[in-house]
């Protein structure tokens, strides 16, 4: 061989073609849809919350628990209060949807949304910021924590010091779009 060094790399990178194509096939067969992340299921026995709009609580209507497939988990109805309470079936997998309706045949604008994604949290207000996050957030591709964050940053009104995950006060239960 007329250069040693060329010789060198050649033989490095014949050597090493197994090792990386190996790395590249793991890595192929940990990414097949068969082996998607752990689902985490709701750990709180209740959500509660307040519902209310741009004009302020409301007191009629029904709360539901969703599955993210659209799946009425639980319902309960607002009695006169913003305040609402709802029953957590065990082994409720995440990410749910909390709806609110103001009447059965409520047009599907009417309806708003909160998304809960964390498995400890407990506390969730429904109004048009929390639907707005959680439909940029479904646009985004679906209900995962960065894509809340990201969506919550570009819809909810978050002062420069505040976007950051400590921002958040590391409280799971202020939800997006609930900073104080």
């Amino acid at each position: 061989m007329k250069n040693p060094t060329t010789f060198t790399l050649t033989l490095i990178a014949c050597l090493s073609l197994p090792i990386m194509s190996g790395c590249g096939q793991d890595q192929a067969k940990s990414s097949t849809p068969g082996k998607a992340a752990v689902k985490q299921t709701l750990r709180t026995t209740s959500l509660l919350g307040a519902v209310s709009d741009n004009a302020g609580p409301l007191k009629t209507g029904t709360v539901s628990l969703l599955s993210e497939t659209g799946k009425t988990l639980a319902s309960t109805e607002l009695n006169n209060s913003q305040r609402y309470e709802i029953q957590v079936p065990a082994g409720t997998e995440l990410p749910v949807v909390l709806s609110y309706t103001p009447a059965p045949n409520a047009p599907k604008d009417a309806q708003l949304i909160s998304v809960v994604i964390h498995p400890d949290a407990s506390k969730y207000d429904i109004n048009p910021t929390t639907t707005a996050i959680a439909k940029h957030a479904k646009a985004m591709g679906g209900y995962t924590h960065n894509n809340m964050v990201q969506a919550a940053e570009s819809t909810a009104h978050v002062p420069d010091a505040n976007k950051t995950t400590a921002g958040f006060r590391g409280d799971p239960t202020t939800q997006y779009g609930g900073w104080h």
